[in-house]
């Protein structure tokens, strides 16, 4: 299957990997000439890439629209045709408003998070269910999968899979320094870390519910008791929870 993808931004860079792996073929439009020199040598010439230029023409290809959301209106002017299927990982931009811009005979909106480029993206999708299949395919190559019923939801997933993890660099950040202030080398804190996050992982694969594991970890009177009591003075959970407001 052939994907054409507008931007090469550093989430265009981290889908291309994954799916040049599962066999598609990667056609890539930009505006920076440089920028897609480098792509290209990346990988290898395996990508086809082009400064996008009027008159683009998509008629039948499944195109991936993978700019910033300011720049949609910029790029529709360059495009032409009808596409079979258009995805967008464009954050906050509605499927009625990639309508007025891009002609497709589908419309599905994606939210993937940069760990694409290690495979292990969680992406969430949504829009017309005759691409359904389709979508789960294309976006299957970089990690696993979501179909929610509604843009709503998407906006809300956006949150959770999509910026999360910035939040979670600020706290494996965070446990790093404080290992820095009590004593710990910094690299030796960044290791335990690291090595955290991996074990994590499958903590929650294993667990059916995160509480369990708290519970498994916190004894009476105990480091652990008394450290988790600090996160909740300092009210960690209701900022977590509030950062849904941001959307």
């Amino acid at each position: 299957m052939l994907l054409t993808i507008f931007g090469n931004g550093v989430m265009a860079n981290a889908m291309i990997a994954g799916l040049l792996e599962h066999g598609f073929n990667i056609e890539v439009f930009g505006r920076d000439e440089k920028k897609l020199q480098t792509l290209s040598e990346r990988f290898r010439s395996q990508v086809i890439v082009s400064v996008y230029e009027k008159g683009v023409d998509i008629s039948g290809k499944n195109v991936i629209l993978c700019v910033k959301p300011y720049a949609l209106d910029e790029v529709a002017q360059y495009i032409k045709g009808r596409a079979s299927t258009l995805f967008s990982v464009l954050a906050g931009t509605t499927i009625e408003k990639l309508q007025e811009s891009v002609k497709a005979a589908h419309y599905v909106r994606a939210m993937p998070n940069i760990a694409a480029m290690f495979g292990k993206s969680t992406t969430t999708l949504t829009g017309d269910k005759e691409s359904k299949e389709k979508a789960l395919k294309i976006f299957g190559a970089i990690g696993k999968t979501l179909w929610v019923g509604s843009e709503k939801e998407l906006d809300t997933a956006t949150i959770l899979a999509g910026s999360a993890p910035a939040f979670l660099a600020l706290v494996a950040e965070s446990l790093i320094d404080g290992g820095v202030k009590e004593g710990l080398k910094r690299e030796d804190a960044s290791f335990l870390a690291q090595g955290l996050f991996e074990s994590f992982s499958a903590l929650l694969d294993n667990y059916s519910h995160p509480s369990l594991i708290k519970d498994a970890v916190m004894s009476p009177n105990g480091i652990t008791a008394k450290g988790y009591a600090v996160l909740e003075d300092y009210k960690v959970r209701s900022a977590f929870i509030k950062v849904y407001k941001g959307i």
